[in-house]
């Protein structure tokens, strides 16, 4: 299975992804910040990077942006409760595999994992 990386500022989301995703067989890193999630990127290497948008030191797409400065082929699907069209349009603009809503289905989220891993 892959490892993952879960960047989000809510500790309810990424306790949420951590149980979900590890109990799928993959190993999860987490990271509260923008900033440590881009460290985290830098020394772990997932495979696939889980980001929120709304953070409050800096925010996803500027995450998004470093992370495509250091590797352009892992996939990294932005997962927001903030989202609008514009936001999807620009997060693909940036290179993000996936865009999901908060407030998505565990079925919703395996859809994409599946796509991401997939590429």
């Amino acid at each position: 299975m892959a490892r993952i990386l879960v960047v989000d500022d809510e500790p309810s989301i990424r306790d949420l992804l951590q149980t979900v995703l590890t109990r799928r067989g993959h190993e999860v890193i987490t990271a509260s910040t923008g900033r440590n999630g881009v460290a985290r990127f830098r020394e772990d290497r997932p495979g696939l990077t889980i980001l929120d948008l709304a953070m409050p030191d800096i925010g996803g797409f500027e995450v998004l942006k470093q992370i495509r400065t250091l590797d352009q082929a892992t996939p990294v699907i932005i997962l927001t409760g903030v989202g609008t069209e514009e936001h999807e349009a620009q997060a693909k603009e940036y290179g993000a595999t996936d865009f999901l809503r908060k407030g998505f289905s565990l079925h919703a989220l395996g859809e994409s994992l599946k796509r991401a891993l997939r590429e």
